[in-house]
């Protein structure tokens, strides 16, 4: 009876307390992994090659730790990339309200992986072999149960809180912070058409999933980061498992390279800015919106200095955040200054040439050429420089012809 009791008490595991957080901090972090690297990364966008051995080790350690079918988890996330802001999308917390999404984000999944016709046509491409379907997807509480007797086994009545943590580490950081906080609170690099932000510049505790403004600007990178002082810990593993021959990156981010000397705006250039379309438009705040209002600014009383800085982060912020306020802003700043006005309606002009990106590709270069004349004509250095940065792109092959 005694050994028992202490068996229920101390486990076949008897670690210190330290010691059962430094493990929970472990498995959890694999978990994490497990999503970010697998799940988001190989499985969803397809931006990152794994080995089989561990593909087969993910898939079964997700089914072990979160009971998450991966078909079902690649679909709700392809669909939300599809139709991000939207009464469409599957989470987001600008339809249904930031507390839902926080702290109900698990209910909003689970109803999106009800939806079979979701599924079958956001799923292609997923394991579907004879482990899937007869164990996976067959039984996707069995692994978390197992799980729950190999914690109670290992520690005791504290495996059940080791469990517990365990159960509520996905639904709490990526249900909830990364679908909820992730689109309404932090820094954005890129104006990308939704309410995506970067929750820190440090993607460590929940594996670079922090970084979800980059990764929705570029969401086949299989790198989040893109300034020098971010850090996407997912990446490191990347790399890592890249040394041994175990994975291998598609794509991070933008294939595009400059030419030195090219000044001739050709369909190459034109295919090669709209896949950079989202740095391109963050350079143009940099090295356009930026100094002229500065130049605005020095000309201008201190009324109408005040009004030109407290619009210059709204003249190139997505239309979709941009609330009436701030609308009014950019309409009194536009009036105040034509310099101000030019420049603002020509990034329009060339949001909208991004925005029209599955018409026709003459016309899409038709539409590039046209706005670089314009820009060239308006005599802004400023714009000038920033149209022979355009003109300068090429893909890959062009640049290394």
């Amino acid at each position: 009876m005694l050994d028992v009791l202490g068996w229920l008490s101390n486990g076949l595991w008897d670690l210190s307390a330290w010691g059962v957080v430094a493990y929970v901090l472990v498995v959890t972090h694999l978990t994490i992994i497990t999503v970010t690297l697998y799940l988001h990364r190989h499985l969803a966008h397809r931006a990152l090659d794994l080995h089989p051995a561990l593909q087969h080790f993910f898939r079964f350690w997700c089914w072990f730790s979160t009971g998450m079918i991966g078909r079902q988890w690649a679909a709700i996330h392809r669909k939300h990339h599809a139709t991000t802001e939207t009464e469409e999308d599957p989470h987001s917390p600008r339809i249904q309200g930031l507390g839902n999404i926080l702290w109900r984000g698990t209910e909003a999944y689970r109803a999106a992986a009800a939806d079979a016709a979701l599924v079958e046509r956001y799923g292609a491409g997923c394991p579907d072999d004879w482990l899937e379907r007869n164990l996976y997807a067959r039984f996707p509480t069995a692994g978390v149960i197992l799980l729950a007797i190999m914690d109670i086994a290992l520690f005791g009545f504290v495996g059940l809180t080791v469990w517990a943590v365990q159960m509520l580490w996905i639904p709490v950081l990526g249900a909830g912070v990364i679908n909820g906080v992730g689109h309404a609170w932090g820094y954005r690099n890129f104006e990308s058409p939704d309410a995506s932000a970067n929750i820190t510049p440090w993607g460590v505790l929940i594996g670079g999933e922090e970084l979800h403004n980059n990764h929705h600007a570029y969401p086949n990178s299989a790198k989040f980061s893109h300034k020098k002082w971010e850090f996407d810990l997912g990446w490191q593993w990347v790399r890592l498992f890249r040394a041994f021959g175990l994975a291998r990156a598609k794509s991070v981010g933008p294939i595009v390279e400059r030419v030195p000397g090219k000044t001739t705006l050709d369909m190459d250039t034109a295919w090669a800015v709209l896949n950079d379309r989202f740095r391109l438009m963050a350079a143009y705040q940099k090295d356009v919106v930026k100094p002229l209002i500065r130049q605005e600014c020095a000309k201008a009383d201190e009324a109408t200095s005040r009004l030109f800085r407290k619009a210059r982060s709204l003249l190139c912020r997505e239309r979709i955040l941009v609330c009436a306020k701030g609308e009014r802003r950019i309409a009194a700043a536009v009036q105040a200054s034509h310099t101000i006005a030019t420049v603002y309606r020509l990034r329009v002009r060339l949001h909208d040439i991004w925005a029209k990106r599955g018409g026709n590709a003459d016309d899409l270069l038709s539409a590039l050429r046209h706005w670089c004349l314009d820009a060239e004509a308006t005599g802004i250095q400023a714009l000038r420089d920033f149209v022979g940065e355009l003109k300068s792109c090429a893909l890959p092959s062009l640049a290394k012809a």
